[in-house]
This record gives C-alpha cells, structure tokens and sequence, in this order.
C-alpha cells in the first residue's frame, strides 16, 4: 500500500467494525469493537484454550493449523455480528516464537515452544561466539534462554534451514491473510537481535549467530498497515475492505498502551501467566545498574520503551490448579482466593523466579522443594491445603513487585507514585491489596483485557492519521480512555483461567 493509499484510508470514520486478536499461551481471544451511536461497545467474541504439545522428535510445539483454526472461527462470528462491514484487524501476542516459511511463504515445520530446553546448549554455544556482556550492550534486552536470538541460533545447530525468512507469530496471522512480512518494533527489540541505539537489526549480532540478513523482516512502527486482507476471508462480505495493522505485536506493549495514564509518576504490572514488573521510558536504560540486575528494554509505541523486568506470574497458580485437578478437585478460583485471604500469613516466601518453578507439572512438590531447602516446613500439597498454597503464591508475588519496583526507581530516577495492574491479575482484589501493603504506593486494576483495549486503540490510531509516531502515541492514549470508559462485555469462553480473579476491577484512574 501506497503512501498516498494510507492516507486515502486513514479518513475513515468509524461507521464501520474492528477486530483484535490476541495470542496467549494459555488462551487466544478474538474480540469486536463496534460503534453505536458514537460510542465504542467491545465484545469477546471467541476464546478457545492454547498451549504446546510434544511433537513425535520430542521437542515442545504451538499447534499452528489450531491456533489459525480458532483465530478465524472468531473472526467468522465477528463477521456475522458486524453487517456494518469490518475496517481493520490487528493482532497481538506473546514474544520470541516464530515460524520459519519456504519460498512460497509456507511453515517449514510447527514453531518451537519457548519452553523447549534446545535453547540451554545453543545460549551456551552462542555466548563463546559473542559474549553476554556484549549482547546486552547492543540489544539493552535482558539475557533469557527463551528470546528469538538463542532459538535460531538452536535451529543452525541442529542444521535446519533458514528458508525465506521467519515471522513472529503475530506478524506470521497478518502475513497469512495478505500483510507485507514485517517485524512490528515491539516484538522487534524482544528478539535479541535490535540494536537498541540504530532501532534497526544490529550486524555484529547477525554475524555472530550467521544469520543471513536477508532472512530478517523488516522493522516497523506500531500502527503501521500492512495492506488489504486477501484470500478465502474476503470471502464473507464484512472482509472485502478490511485493512491489516500491526498494532503493538507484543502484548505486554499492546497491554501498556491499553493504560490511559499521562504523566510520568507511574509503573505497571502486566500480570497473566507471566509478570511483567516496569515503567514506559523515552530511551532505553541500559547503564550497569540496570544490566546487572537484568533489566530489560522492550518497545513501545510512540517510539518509547517499556523499562521492565520479566519474572513469574499466575503460571505457579495455574500448575498447582492442575495438580490438584489431577486429584479430583477443581477449586473455584474466586473460592479459592477467598480462603486464602484468611490463611495464615506465611513466615517464609517464595522466590519466584527459581527456574524449577518456571517448569511444568506438579508445582506444589516443586514449591515444597524450595521450601525445604531453605530450612521451612513443607505445606500441604493436597487439595485441602490448597488455599495455604495460594497465600503463600500471592504473599511472594507481591513481595517481589515491591523489591522490582525499588529498583526501578532507582536506577529511571523515577518516583513512582502509581502503580496499574493490567491482565487477568487486575481481578484479584487480595493481589491487589497485598501489593498496595508492600509498596506504599497507589494501586488501580486496570482491564482485564488490556492488550485487546491497547490493540483496539492503536488501530484507531492508524486510521485516523498519517503522522508521526507521537501523534499516533497521543491519538491511542485518548482512544483508550475511551474504550476503558466502556464495558467490556464477554459472550463467549468464560474468564481466562491465567486471570485468576477474585473479583471485577474495583476502580481505573485514567489519570487524564
């Protein structure tokens, strides 16, 4: 699409629908926004359960053919409830997978789980190649086994090959319906391989893992379009005019631009099966303090970053719901935070970020591990001690937030007065409390569904300018004070089980 095009389209006015799609691990959603008499109404339309299987070789994989299946089951309903005609289609999702394509844009095979171990050899082989230090210095992102950089490095190693290219999986849904291939800058600076300074893939890095430049997706902004929907969707009336847009690919990105804060005395918690602990930054921080302690920098729209780091989330909560699945009760999760509200305080915590207790199955053993080790009496790992579990899950959690949050205000020079907590753990009122306890600072429950509330607003964005990245940045912020003003109505697939919820959000200061 043309320059000239863009601008044509971006005159739209908003008679017509739009629809986000967010990838999660545990679940994927498909969501609606519809216009009635000026006012924004979005609806859950479609949410189907996700997560990877091992292959035949052994090895942890996405379900694909699933995954695409579910995505256009939804937009199918979409499109039944909008005769009106729907305008645009973004998607967003969680970071570092990908999917390698032949020369006719196909998958070469099923794209690798970031839990697979084959990242823990190819981490180590790479680091003799380019050392840690220097990749952090280039890259400003935090050095995980899981990020895009290791897992294609493991794919030379075990001599697979590089095909045309590779799409994370966002970008890949937008590709498969008629998108210019492209890596939105969000999912971009999450890959390892983006020099934090150029905004652009950094050669030293490329050289070191012998990638092939020309296999790298081109880096855009969030909000770009992609181009038209092509293909069997167009099919159905509501799709022949439809746009494709990148919002922020990245969910965390798509979830922070989904919080209608101004200002710059504020931070976040993204919290879902992950906990995503940060502040939006103008440039990146990547000085000693913040490399020592394994801060990362993670794009943003606005041409921003998110200064975060990544640790353990409602995964431990989610594994132990599992277990005691397994043994034949299935706790109401708003029971279960309830009874845990009046468990006693636990005198030992967690440490959260144990990579034992970022492995699947059988958490409560796991938690009962660390536990012992550190000289505290094992718990009961029954159904019965369940809600003792959970405090003690929650307690460590919020305690972890709290020591995060000092650091960043140490090291951004922020005061941090306020803090908005987006994702299924927004809902939980005791999270929520315990949190407002250890820090001292103001907390609000932001949406649920933040990442499709910042998707939606970036759309918006796009189509109703041809600016820059700070007017689309100011453009999606007032957006998203206007859809967190509505209700979020769900008519389909029950709440995320990675919410965890105790309750609806009390409270959202848009801070406008």
């Amino acid at each position: 699409m043309t320059p000239k095009q863009n601008a044509t389209r971006a005159t739209r006015n908003f008679s017509q629908a739009s629809v986000a799609v967010d990838l999660g691990a545990e679940s994927c959603r498909v969501s609606l926004l519809r216009w009635k008499n000026g006012l924004p109404h979005m609806e859950l339309v479609h949410r189907f359960t996700n997560g990877p299987s091992t292959a035949a070789d052994g090895t942890l994989r996405w379900p694909l053919d699933a995954i695409l299946a579910g995505v256009e089951r939804g937009m199918r309903l979409c499109a039944d409830r909008a005769p009106e005609g729907i305008q645009s289609v973004g998607v967003d999702g969680w970071a570092v997978d990908y999917v390698r394509l032949d020369a006719k844009g196909e998958p070469l095979e099923l794209p690798f789980c970031y839990r697979d171990e084959r990242t823990e050899t190819a981490q180590l082989e790479l680091h003799a190649l380019i050392s840690p230090d220097r990749l952090r210095e280039i890259t400003g992102l935090q050095l995980q086994k899981l990020n895009t950089l290791y897992q294609l490095f493991a794919d030379k190693i075990a001599g697979k090959s590089a095909g045309t290219g590779w799409l994370n999986l966002p970008e890949y849904l937008l590709s498969y319906w008629g998108g210019e291939r492209v890596a939105e800058f969000t999912n971009a600076t999450h890959t390892q391989m983006m020099d934090v300074q150029s905004h652009g893939w950094s050669d030293e890095v490329l050289a070191a893992a012998n990638i092939d430049p020309k296999t790298m997706p081109r880096i855009v902004p969030p909000g770009t379009i992609l181009g038209s929907m092509s293909g069997h969707l167009t099919g159905l009336p509501a799709f022949r005019d439809t746009l494709l847009i990148a919002p922020a690919c990245h969910d965390t990105a798509s979830a922070v631009a989904g919080i209608p804060a101004s200002g710059d005395d504020w931070g976040y918690i993204s919290c879902g099966t992950w906990s995503l602990v940060g502040t939006p930054v103008p440039t990146a921080k990547n000085g000693f303090r913040a490399r020592e302690q394994q801060f990362t920098n993670l794009g943003l729209d606005g041409d921003r970053f998110l200064f975060q780091k990544n640790m353990n989330g409602m995964w431990l909560m989610k594994q132990c719901l599992d277990a005691w699945s397994t043994q034949g009760k299935q706790w109401e999760v708003g029971k279960l935070c309830k009874e845990a509200r009046t468990a006693p305080t636990p005198r030992k915590l967690l440490n959260v970020d144990d990579p034992e207790l970022h492995r699947m199955g059988n958490m409560p053993a796991r938690i009962n591990a660390q536990l012992i080790a550190h000289g505290a009496k094992a718990m009961d790992e029954t159904p019965s001690g369940a809600p003792q579990m959970a405090s003690l899950i929650f307690h460590s959690l919020a305690a972890r937030y709290a020591e995060l949050f000092v650091q960043i205000e140490a090291i951004t020079g922020k005061a941090i007065r306020r803090i908005y907590i987006v994702g299924g753990g927004s809902q939980n009122a005791f999270l929520r409390e315990l949190i407002t306890e250890v820090t001292g600072k103001e907390v609000y429950a932001g949406s649920a569904e933040s990442s499709t509330v910042g998707n939606f607003a970036l759309q918006l964005a796009a189509l109703t300018t041809v600016g820059g990245s700070n007017r689309k940045r100011e453009l999606a912020t007032m957006y998203a004070a206007k859809l967190c003003g509505e209700p979020f109505k769900e008519t389909e697939g029950g709440m995320s089980i990675a919410g965890i919820s105790e309750s609806l959000p009390s409270r959202l200061d848009l801070g406008l």
